[in-house]
């Protein structure tokens, strides 16, 4: 082998630098990274000092540095992914919505990096330290700000939210027809038959919770039924809430009817409330309908399956990509800006076995 191309010394277990390749084809390693890195230089390179830096490059088994050349053309084509995932719980909407993030970031040649955030408040100062250059771009999943908080959002970074609890200036907002979706569950349910609907809440104040119960209440508005206060109940977008809230109520409701239908804020809470009325003795659905909202994996693997209102959430990932890649382009001065603040994706309702005609009214007896 030419002295010229001898290779970093044997067993020194680095790899090939562009100094190395520099000195292999004789040449300086600022020309070296203008062939390889694309890197600017006032210098012309000639065809065949090019073709001899390409082929010292090939022997020493060069591999461009991912820093040097992510300098060279503003981007470190990787995306971040924030969110807050408590109680130790698997968390299906966080696993639909980062499966159609995935999915669009590999097929636009990104990578993705996930920051696990303790509390969305208390943590809101962390997120200029998550853009100091490691990534491009930053998706918010359903941030529970409880108040804006534009001053901790670098300006040098596109963001976008999916489900924000408040619309985040500067930010793509992500959110799905929730309201509507609730609406016309409880319309369709009432439609079939029933006439006592339970509803177990997400925490309130969110606002996906409020949304869900004011689509709850206008269904039954507009159906002309009055609301029974004691069927709307508060809880949590989380399945140990399901269980526990509705243990307490069928516990502390002996003697009185059945709803004749359950509907969940989610289908995590569902699952939480499937399994407290199998302690209870209680059938699906042929003593209680049930119903949740989300249409994750959960809706789908439960006996019997989930009736639920379909939020696109896989979809909703893959936009979250698209647009923070939209807003990298804009920019890099690379497209026009045309990126929308806030994007409401539709929900549809999916009927399946956990959810039929009422069925007689059945009163809770105390258990033996």
């Amino acid at each position: 082998m030419p002295a010229s191309l001898s290779a970093p010394s044997k067993g020194s277990g680095r790899p090939a630098t562009l100094a190395d390749v520099g000195r292999a084809a004789g040449v300086s390693a600022m020309a070296a990274s203008a062939v390889l890195n694309r890197a600017q230089t006032s210098a012309r390179i000639s065809s065949p000092t090019r073709a001899r830096i390409l082929a010292a490059a090939e022997h020493l088994h060069y591999r461009p540095n991912a820093a040097a050349r992510a300098l060279a053309e503003r981007r470190m084509n990787t995306l971040g992914v924030a969110a807050v995932v408590v109680g130790g719980e698997l968390d299906h909407y966080f696993l639909a919505v980062f499966n159609g993030v995935l999915d669009a970031a590999a097929k636009q040649g990104q990578n993705t990096t996930v920051f696990a955030l303790a509390n969305w408040d208390r943590d809101a100062v962390r997120l200029p330290e998550l853009c100091d250059g490691r990534i491009d771009g930053l998706i918010l999943i359903a941030p529970t700000f409880s108040k804006v908080v534009p001053r901790f959002l670098p300006e040098h970074t596109p963001f976008a939210a999916l489900h924000p609890n408040i619309p985040i200036p500067g930010c793509v907002n992500i959110e799905s027809a929730e309201e509507a979706g609730a609406f016309e569950m409880v319309r369709q349910m009432i439609a079939r038959g029933h006439r006592r609907i339970m509803h177990i809440s997400g925490n309130r104040g969110l606002l996906g919770a409020e949304r869900r119960i004011q689509g709850y209440q206008r269904a039954h508005a507009a159906a002309g039924i009055p609301l029974d206060p004691a069927l709307l109940i508060d809880g949590e977008f989380s399945w140990r809430s399901g269980r526990r809230v509705l243990r307490r109520w069928l516990s502390q409701s002996v003697g009185q009817p059945l709803p004749d239908a359950i509907f969940c804020c989610c289908d995590a809470n569902a699952v939480g409330c499937l399994e407290a009325l199998a302690e209870a003795g209680i059938r699906v659905p042929e003593d209680v309908s049930l119903v949740g909202f989300d249409d994750t994996l959960a809706a789908r693997t439960t006996v019997p399956q989930l009736t639920t209102v379909r939020q696109p959430l896989r979809s909703m990932g893959v936009h979250a990509v698209e647009a923070l890649l939209a807003q990298i382009q804009q920019k890099n001065g690379e497209a026009p800006p045309e990126v929308r603040e806030t994007v409401i994706f539709p929900t549809e309702t999916v009927w399946r076995a956990s959810a039929s005609a009422p069925a007689q009214v059945r009163r809770l007896v105390p258990a033996r």
